[in-house]
């Protein structure tokens, strides 16, 4: 009988990456390194969620043992990298003033173009997510789509590559040019539903412990991935939040929170410094510090999108403002920014930022964050541009892909202004075991939204 190995969550794989979180927020965890190592402690998973063997009861309990003990190791960045909102607030100089809740004219038709570009964007990253960067370039490059401009294909792909270099097991049957039938399930587009679900029950004064409870009653178990993963995990363990983003959890500054952005930044157009401070409560349920800071960055770059009246370059200074500027996130995408302002040919700024962020995780929020904003820079805010090049980027390709096309497509402003290539094959038809939303479409997805943005709405 064949064990059942749960990504995500068993202490021997999560240990590996406690480790690395903690040599890059300041711990000093060599000891700690040194006891695991000297019992025969495994490393952790290079790209999945499990380790392939399990390990005796012996290692499962010192694993829990050593995870506890590394959270009580000091940090040297927590003055230049806190979570609280007071603490962020603080050390950003150039916080922005809250808005006046105007909604501007045309932002119906603005937020279905970022609920459409959110979808495709997602949906081309989909086939390979998972994949290393020159698999991708290497799947993309036999089907004559590099630089990449289309949706991944299946068809005249030569055997051995498609056999070096498979596609994503559980999207292959439904993100190929060859098989896309309306946009599938996935929890790039799972948590925007939640967050709109959010909003109609509880209002933007909305706690973190709402989201919580919402997401034990909306969202099943198995549908959650890394730090959300353990973070619910924590919930049923009775841990009450924020501690649930701390407790074992060393996905806690990886890309999760990022990907919950949107809503907040959809429903407060022109006003980045609300939607940052309602992702804060939205993400502090399951990251810290850099995770959080990214999710902060989105909300805000995606506000000032959805004002309509700013470029991207704008749009991305702004979410630069609501991060504090001494933190990893704001230096990477201060920096990610630049390579994409410097070289003509994104491959180079893909490749430096590759070099540049090699010890992170193709999850963590760090380097996806940065290359979502090289990618929205170099395409100078072109729709097709800027999720060709996010998905080209071969991280967390699905997600960056998603909130890069959100951006995009806010700033194409109206669904027309989106090449058919990428929303005829969308049907206006969404899965997701999320709640009543099963085929629902994009139309009353921004209907929907529309509703919870203010009463003094303008169409």
């Amino acid at each position: 009988m064949t064990a059942l190995r749960l990504t995500w969550v068993q202490p021997e794989d999560l240990l590996g990456h406690e480790l690395r979180q903690a040599t890059q927020d300041g711990r000093e965890p060599s000891a700690v390194a040194a006891r695991w190592t000297a019992a025969g402690g495994p490393a952790a998973p290079p790209r999945d969620g499990a380790s392939p063997e399990p390990v005796s009861p012996y290692l499962r309990l010192l694993a829990e043992d050593l995870l506890d003990e590394l959270a009580d190791l000091p940090s040297g960045l927590r003055d230049v990298e806190p979570t609280e909102l007071d603490g962020i607030r603080a050390l950003c100089p150039e916080w922005p003033t809250t808005g006046d809740g105007h909604v501007p004219a045309g932002h119906l038709a603005r937020l279905e173009a970022g609920w459409l570009g959110r979808a495709a964007g997602c949906l081309l990253g989909k086939p390979v997510e998972k994949l290393p960067l020159h698999a991708i370039r290497a799947l993309a490059r036999a089907t004559g789509n590099w630089p990449l401009s289309t949706w991944f294909t299946a068809l005249g792909l030569p055997a051995d590559l498609a056999a070096a270099h498979p596609w994503n097991r559980r999207s292959a049957a439904t993100s190929l040019a060859d098989n896309i039938d309306g946009m599938p399930e996935d929890d790039d587009l799972n948590y925007p539903l939640l967050n709109l679900l959010l909003l109609q029950r509880h209002g933007p004064a909305f706690t973190t412990a709402d989201v919580a409870r919402l997401w034990l009653d909306e969202l099943p178990a198995g549908r959650t991935f890394t730090a959300e993963r353990v973070a619910y995990r924590n919930l049923l363990s009775g841990i009450a939040p924020p501690r649930t983003a701390r407790h074992r959890n060393p996905f806690r500054e990886w890309i999760g929170a990022l990907i919950r952005a949107d809503v907040h930044g959809w429903t407060h157009p022109g006003d980045p410094a609300a939607a940052a401070e309602q992702a804060h409560r939205d993400a502090v349920l399951t990251h810290t510090a850099n995770g959080v800071y990214a999710t902060m960055f989105a909300a805000a770059t995606i506000a000032e999108a959805a004002a309509g009246t700013h470029d991207v370059h704008h749009c991305l200074r702004t979410g630069l403002r609501v991060v504090p500027p001494g933190s990893r996130l704001a230096r990477a995408v201060r920096h990610a920014i630049q390579l994409a302002q410097d070289h003509r040919d994104f491959d180079t700024v893909v490749d430096r930022l590759h070099l540049t962020h090699a010890d992170y995780h193709w999850v963590h929020a760090v380097p996806n964050t940065a290359l979502l904003a090289a990618a929205l820079t170099h395409a100078d805010g072109d729709f097709t541009g800027s999720i060709c090049r996010a998905v080209s980027g071969g991280l967390d390709t699905d997600s960056v892909g998603a909130t890069a096309g959100s951006v995009a497509g806010l700033l194409a402003g109206d669904p027309t202004g989106l090449p058919q290539r990428w929303t005829q094959p969308l049907k206006n038809r969404l899965a997701t075991s999320v709640a009543d939303f099963n085929g629902i479409g994009f139309d009353a997805l921004a209907q929907l939204t529309l509703r919870e943005t203010t009463p003094r709405c303008t169409k």
